[in-house]
């Protein structure tokens, strides 16, 4: 989304590259705050249900973001933003938690799987892009976070913890 969605925005918004950088930098500035809010929420509510939320419940406004004016985008933009890096912090710690004896390794596998997927995912949508167009490579993307649904197969918090227990 972030290497692709300042060109939708030109290409079917006709803003400015200035416009479509300062809609992204909403979008990324959102996620640092869900970033830091996700670990406190997950305290909160449980390190898979922020999870299953930042995933799943960032899909309405994934799905629905082609379809609004432009002045409703920057809207769906920070609350997408949000809701998708609440999970961030979160999935590194409930990695290690999966994996107590393994913190360095399991920090360094999912993030670094995190940004790899990334830039395979670039790679792929760029090449969607190109045969598809701009435009229906980000109507495609948005159903991605649908993909989260399968974060109800994690283990609970409370399997963890008797995990830690045993």
């Amino acid at each position: 989304m972030t290497n692709f969605y300042a060109f939708y925005l030109i290409h079917d918004y006709h803003f400015t590259i200035r416009s479509s950088q300062l809609y992204l930098f909403a979008f990324l500035a959102a996620g640092a705050l869900g970033t830091f809010l996700g670990g406190p929420l997950a305290d909160r509510f449980g390190r898979k249900n922020i999870i299953f939320f930042s995933l799943a419940g960032s899909a309405p406004f994934t799905i629905i973001l082609p379809y609004v004016s432009a002045s409703a985008v920057i809207i769906l933009l920070l609350l997408a933003g949000f809701v998708i890096m609440t999970s961030f912090s979160v999935t590194v710690i409930y990695a290690q938690e999966l994996f107590p004896g393994k913190v360095g390794t399991m920090a360094g596998l999912t993030v670094g799987f995190a940004f790899g997927m990334g830039a395979v995912g670039s790679v792929a949508l760029g090449i969607a892009a190109d045969f598809i167009g701009i435009a229906s490579t980000i109507k495609w993307i948005g159903f991605l976070p649908l993909l989260g649904i399968f974060t109800l197969m994690l283990p609970s918090d409370t399997v963890l913890k008797r995990w830690h227990q045993e």
